[in-house]
């Protein structure tokens, strides 16, 4: 079993390593993390695919380190790599630029910084090799146009400290990000309806499940876990009504008669929408629902990969429900993972997960994307409240 007390990458900064090939990312990746986490090699393109590694870097804490290929590799298959960093981008919380002191920025790698200054990515440049140089730190001149470099050196360990404090300067604050610790106090009743069905994972709880649990606990409040089956029973049981009911997304239609009109009532996919800052964006996308007409491609997109099994949320129940509810005849597509289009002009809508395997920077890409093409997107919460009618009720609790 997986230990639990570890942070999910999902949860965790995300470091990415960017460069010309022979730039050293590799050999500066292995001096940051103190391990052989890349193959490293004077052949230009050892690195052929993006490597990542879940770890604890100090002093920032549980990270992502994420070393890419080349982005000047050559070649058919050297294009396919350039894609590979190309995805990492939409899931960097901070890069590093890494070049050859000796030669300075090229044009190249100014545009990347460029580009990344665009997608508001803060980036460190990072000047290796700086042992090869001849002149003291104090007097070297560095062709980057601005930027303001750390002098480092893979092989001597030169400025690696000083690159993992500029890191951890740049590391965003995680004191304002809370699930729903703004919606309950010390000593409230919490009731989390939990299904147990053939598409829940085997012996455990998915993590949105996991964290909405552990943050009630940690708050001191009383979490209370059950089944859909057992909730009637459980709320007339109840001396105090409970302050806020949290349901999985797709037992809405179940949960939400049984629920008093009384009592505030939303689902954790709702919950994780806010979380990662994306709750109003998703739901004006939920509008669309109502608006769609026979022919319309709709995607839907996973974050995570997994083995689609009978009953499956994306694949099955929810194109089932968007037809029965639009009255339509509709084509579906699916992505899963780190798969999801640059380009989503032939779709008239996209329906993703909650997307609690994402981190923030990635779900903000696919919403960023969806809104560049024009094509409303929605998350599976708030797709499944709108077709049950109460997508106004799962929103009250955040004055929406």
């Amino acid at each position: 079993m997986a230990d639990l007390n570890q942070t999910v990458s999902a949860e965790r900064l995300h470091i990415a390593f960017f460069g010309k090939r022979n730039a050293g990312k590799s050999s500066l990746v292995n001096a940051v993390t103190g391990q052989s986490l890349a193959v490293v090699s004077p052949v230009k393109g050892t690195t052929t695919d993006p490597v990542q590694k879940a770890m604890e870097l100090l002093p920032l804490g549980p990270v992502v380190i994420i070393d890419t290929p080349g982005y000047d590799d050559e070649g058919e298959l050297g294009q396919l790599r350039v894609e590979k960093t190309n995805q990492v981008l939409a899931k960097t919380d901070i890069a590093v630029l890494v070049y050859d002191a000796a030669l300075g920025m090229s044009r190249e790698d100014c545009a990347l910084l460029e580009r990344l200054k665009a997608r508001n990515i803060p980036v460190i440049p990072a000047a290796n090799k700086s042992d090869l140089l001849s002149a003291s730190p104090e007097t070297r001149k560095d062709r980057s146009k601005g930027a303001e470099p750390v002098y480092v050196s893979a092989l001597t360990g030169e400025g690696v400290n000083e690159l993992k404090e500029r890191l951890a300067a740049l590391a965003p604050s995680s004191g304002n990000r809370f699930i729903l610790a703004d919606l309950v106090e010390p000593g409230d009743r919490v009731v989390l309806v939990i299904p147990i069905d053939e598409s829940a994972p085997k012996g455990r709880l998915i993590l949105p499940q996991q964290l909405t649990l552990r943050e009630l606990l940690d708050l001191h409040c009383v979490p209370i876990c059950c089944q859909v089956e057992e909730l009637p029973a459980l709320l007339d049981d109840l001396k105090t009504p409970p302050r806020l009911v949290v349901t999985d997304s797709q037992a809405f239609g179940r949960v939400s008669p049984l629920v008093p009109a009384s009592l505030p009532l939303t689902s954790f996919s709702i919950l994780f929408a806010r979380y990662k800052g994306q709750l109003s964006a998703l739901a004006a996308g939920a509008k669309a629902l109502s608006r769609l007409k026979d022919g319309d491609r709709v995607l839907i997109s996973e974050g995570c990969t997994h083995h689609r099994q009978c009953g499956d949320i994306g694949s099955v129940k929810l194109p089932a429900w968007v037809r029965q509810y639009s009255g339509k005849e509709l084509e579906f597509s699916f992505t899963s993972g780190g798969e999801f289009p640059e380009d989503l002009s032939g779709f008239a809508l996209v329906i993703h997960c909650g997307g609690c395997m994402l981190n923030e920077a990635a779900m903000q890409h696919r919403i960023r994307v969806a809104e560049a093409c024009g094509v409303p997107i929605v998350n599976y919460g708030m797709a499944i409240a709108q077709i049950h009618g109460i997508l106004a009720r799962s929103l009250e609790p955040f004055g929406m």
